[in-house]
């Protein structure tokens, strides 16, 4: 759950985007910078969900920190 005003609309963000798969991305924001670490199933659904933030007030740096896994077979 979100506790700020800026984590909740981080939140919203990424729960209305359909590249992203909640569960397995967290966040952090420390003064205007966010934090995305977690998993998800390709570099496009990565970057997908870190443009879903731009533009929202309030953030002004993003660090994308999340992980590709990849299914070897």
């Amino acid at each position: 759950m979100a506790s700020s005003p800026l984590l909740h609309r981080i939140d919203r963000a990424i729960q209305s985007s359909p590249h992203a798969v909640r569960r397995k991305v967290f966040l952090e924001s420390v003064h205007g910078k966010v934090i995305l670490r977690g998993k998800v199933d390709s570099y496009y659904q990565k970057q997908m969900i870190q443009e879903s933030l731009r533009g929202i007030e309030g953030i002004e740096a993003i660090s994308n920190q999340l992980e590709v896994e990849t299914c070897d077979k």
